[in-house]
């Protein structure tokens, strides 16, 4: 795995901890949440591949 590939198998997943933090803490609301989850996991997804 190169350098950006590790950087995204650490973001993601921190990102997605971020969001439901914040939806525990009441500030993001279940559509948001789950908006943030789907879009990094799709970026990480496609820059993971082009890579």
């Amino acid at each position: 795995m190169t350098d950006a590939q590790v950087g995204l198998a650490i973001a993601t997943p921190i990102i997605i901890g971020f969001a439901i933090v914040l939806y525990g803490m009441g500030v993001l609301q279940r559509t948001g949440v789950l908006l943030a989850v789907l879009s990094s996991l799709v970026i990480a997804a496609v820059l993971f591949l082009t890579q």
